[in-house]
């Protein structure tokens, strides 16, 4: 069953959880993916940038924008049109806004025959989505390669695109 609750946290558990103070906190596999997909849409990014569908928590703190999300287990996704596998850790954090998600912890894609940190992810105009590694060295792909796999009609231009 999911909730959606507002976090009151006491002065007695710590600067750890000051981040998430005031948050809007959603729980449930479910809820949490609809929200996700929703954020990331209502920031501009393609609803399949972060398919994680296992998450048992997710909140955003609308006053500072930080937000995260907590699945169960890591998780490992390719993403054929760009040819990328991503990594994502148990807890995914961001501070976001419009276009952009920065200090973002718990991404990592595999470049070469490394894991290499993912830190910030931003719109590069319209049709392109840069990402940006901790040492600053980033890379763009198409927007339609982050396309919404639920999304039928979106899951066709990914293809056509691949076939370009």
């Amino acid at each position: 069953m999911a909730s959606l609750t507002v976090s009151q946290t006491t002065p007695a558990a710590g600067n750890a959880n000051k981040q998430r103070e005031g948050a809007e906190i959603i729980t449930g596999a479910e809820a949490c993916y609809e929200h996700s997909k929703e954020l990331l849409k209502g920031l501009g990014f393609p609803g399949g940038v972060m398919p994680l569908r296992g998450l048992d928590e997710c909140g955003l703190v609308r006053e500072t924008g930080y937000v995260w999300m907590r699945q169960g287990k890591p998780y490992e996704h390719h993403f054929r049109a760009t040819g990328t596998r991503v990594r994502y850790d148990a807890e995914v954090t961001a501070y976001v806004e419009e276009g952009r998600m920065k200090r973002m912890t718990g991404v990592r894609s595999k470049q070469m025959m490394l894991w290499v940190p993912i830190v910030e992810m931003s719109l590069d105009g319209a049709d392109k989505v840069y990402f940006k590694s901790n040492v600053g060295i980033g890379r763009s792909f198409p927007a339609a390669a982050f396309a919404d796999e639920d999304d039928p009609a979106a899951a066709a231009a990914t293809e056509a695109n691949d076939k370009q």
